[in-house]
C-alpha cells in the first residue's frame, strides 16, 4: 500500500503519523496520506512568508506561465489524477475526468487574469495632487478545500491566489487528498519555486487553528458547510483575517409548463444526480408546476432508471458511491423520516449492491414544505419533489431559505426568464441549464451561503489589497 508524502517548501515529505484514504466503492483502505501537526503548519506558513517576495515580485505575465505550465502538466498527468480521484471519492470516472478538465480551464483562464490587476488613475480635486490606486497581492492565502470536488475546488482557491501575487498553503479534505497531492507533483514539474505552493494535511481544527491565529496568514479561502464557515468567522474576528467562504446550499428547481420537458428532465437529472448529488449547488427541492407534476415524475422517473450505478471506474457508471457510510446512513434516515411526513417513495430509498456505500437513486414525490430535506442540504441521490400552482408562490417558496447558493428554473417564457433572474435570491441562477457554472463567471452564495466570489474577475480580486497613493507637491 502507497503512502503518499507532502509536498512543503518544495520537497516531498513522509510522517510517521498517515491518515488511511478508503475507497469509497469497496469500503477498503488502499493508500496513506502523510500528516502534519500544528509546528508543520506553523513552518508551511513561514515558509510561504519567506517565497512571497519574490513571487509577488514577478509580473503578473511570468506568473501566469508558470500557471500555464501548470495546466500542461495536469493535462499529461489527466488519466492518473482522475483515476486516483474517483478511487478517494467514488464518483464516476467521467466526471472525475470533467473536474480535471475544469481544473486546467481555471488555470488557464486565471493564467490570463494574472496580468489584469488594475489600479486606476483618479482625476485630483485639490491643486498640486496625484491620486493612484493600486492593487497588491493580500499576503500568504490559507486554503481549505472539501472532498466532493477534491481538485477543482482546491484550484478556484490556488489559481487566483497565485497569479494575484499570494503564497498558498492548501489543505485538502482528509478522505481525498491524493489527487491534490498529484496536483503537486505538476506544480514542481512546473519549476514552481519552493514555498510558493505547498500541502498539508492532518487534523482540521489544528490546521484552521493555526492558520486563523498566526499573523503571517493573511486570507482563509474555505469550502464547507455552513456551520463550520460560522466557525471560521468567529475565529477569524480576533484577527481580522480575512475570509472567502462558499458555504451550504439549498438549491431550487422550478419547472414551468412551458419548459420544453426534455430539456427540462434532463438538466434537473445533471443538477440533482451528478456527483451522486453531493454537490453545494445540487437540486434540493424540485417544484413542477401541477398540470405537469403527474407527466414530469413519470418521465423523470424512467429517466432516471436509465441512469447506471455502481463502482465509478466501470464503464458507462453515472451515479457511484456516496463518501462513505455516514453519510449514506444519514441518507437513509432522511428518506425514512420523509416518507414519515406524507412524501411518496417513488423508486429508490434502499443501499444498493452488497459492499461500498452506495444508495439507488431516490425520488420522493409530494414532499411537504416542512420536511426536513427541504430544509437542509440532501447531499446523497435523493429527488425532493413537489407541486406548484403559481409563479409567486414557487418563487417565495425557492426564497424561504436561509441559503442562497444556487438555483435553476426551465420556462420558454421571455419575460418570465426575467423574473425570475431578478427576484430569485441566488449567487448562480441556471436557467434551462442543469450545469451553469464556468471559469469566467463568478461563483458564490447569497445569505448563509458564503463571502464573497471565486472565479471571474472577482476570484481574483478576492485576493487583492487595494492601495491608495496621493502624490503632493505635482503642481
Amino acid at each position: 500500500m502507497k503512502t503518499y508524502p507532502l509536498y512543503l517548501n518544495g520537497q516531498w515529505i513522509s510522517s510517521d503519523e498517515t491518515i488511511a484514504v478508503v475507497d469509497p466503492a469497496t469500503g477498503e483502505v488502499f493508500a496513506q496520506a502523510s500528516t502534519v501537526d500544528r509546528t508543520g503548519v506553523r513552518k508551511a506558513l513561514e515558509d510561504a512568508q519567506s517565497a512571497l517576495p519574490a513571487w509577488r515580485s514577478l509580473t503578473g505575465m511570468q506568473r501566469g506561465d508558470f500557471l500555464l505550465a501548470i495546466a500542461d502538466e495536469v493535462r499529461k498527468r489527466a488519466d492518473d489524477i482522475a483515476t486516483i480521484m474517483t478511487r478517494e471519492n467514488g464518483k464516476p470516472l467521467a466526471q472525475s475526468q470533467g473536474e480535471v478538465n475544469g481544473t486546467i480551464d481555471h488555470l488557464r483562464w486565471f493564467a490570463e487574469e494574472a496580468r489584469r490587476a488594475y489600479g486606476r488613475v483618479v482625476p485630483h480635486q485639490a491643486p498640486g495632487k496625484r491620486h493612484l490606486i493600486l492593487k497588491t497581492p493580500v499576503g500568504v492565502v490559507g486554503a481549505i478545500a472539501p472532498w466532493n470536488f477534491p481538485l477543482i475546488l482546491s484550484i478556484r482557491k490556488a489559481a487566483p491566489a497565485l497569479a494575484a501575487g499570494c503564497t498558498v498553503v492548501l489543505k485538502p479534505a482528509s478522505a481525498t487528498p491524493l489527487c491534490n497531492l498529484l496536483f503537486a507533483e505538476c506544480v514542481e514539474a512546473a519549476g514552481l519555486p519552493p514555498g510558493v505552493f505547498q500541502v498539508v494535511l492532518g487534523s482540521a481544527s489544528e490546521i484552521a487553528g493555526e492558520m486563523l491565529e498566526n499573523p503571517i496568514c493573511r486570507k482563509i479561502s474555505f469550502t464547507g458547510s455552513t456551520p463550520v464557515g460560522k466557525r471560521l468567522i468567529e475565529g477569524a474576528a480576533k484577527t481580522c483575517t480575512r475570509l472567502s467562504l462558499e458555504l451550504g446550499g439549498n438549491a431550487p428547481v422550478i419547472v414551468f409548463a412551458d419548459a420544453d420537458m426534455d430539456e427540462a428532465i434532463d438538466g434537473t437529472l445533471m443538477a440533482k444526480f451528478r456527483n451522486t448529488g453531493q454537490s453545494c449547488i445540487a437540486a434540493n427541492r424540485i417544484y413542477v408546476e401541477r398540470s405537469i407534476y403527474d407527466d414530469f415524475l413519470s418521465a423523470f422517473n424512467a429517466k432516471l432508471q436509465k441512469q447506471p450505478v455502481g463502482p465509478g471506474l466501470e464503464e458507462g457508471v453515472e451515479i457511484g458511491a456516496m463518501i462513505d457510510e455516514p453519510a449514506l446512513a444519514t441518507a437513509l434516515e432522511m428518506i425514512d423520516d420523509t416518507v414519515a411526513q406524507g412524501a411518496r417513495l417513488v423508486c429508490g430509498g434502499k443501499r444498493w449492491g452488497e459492499k461500498g456505500s452506495f444508495l439507488v437513486p431516490t425520488i420522493l414525490a409530494d414532499v411537504p414544505d416542512d420536511a426536513g430535506c427541504m430544509n437542509e442540504e440532501i447531499f446523497a441521490p435523493i429527488a425532493a419533489v413537489s407541486p406548484f400552482d403559481t409563479e409567486e408562490e414557487v418563487i417565495a417558496k425557492a426564497n424561504d431559505t436561509v441559503y442562497g447558493l444556487a438555483a435553476y428554473a426551465f420556462t420558454n417564457n421571455l419575460q418570465r426568464t426575467w423574473r425570475l433572474a431578478e427576484s430569485l435570491e441566488a449567487g448562480t441562477i441556471g436557467i434551462n441549464d442543469g450545469v451553469p457554472s464556468t471559469s469566467n463567471c463568478p461563483f458564490g452564495g447569497f445569505k448563509e451561503s458564503g463571502w464573497g466570489r471565486e472565479l471571474g474577475i472577482e476570484g481574483m480580486e478576492a485576493f487583492l489589497e487595494t492601495k491608495h497613493i496621493s502624490l503632493g507637491g505635482m503642481g
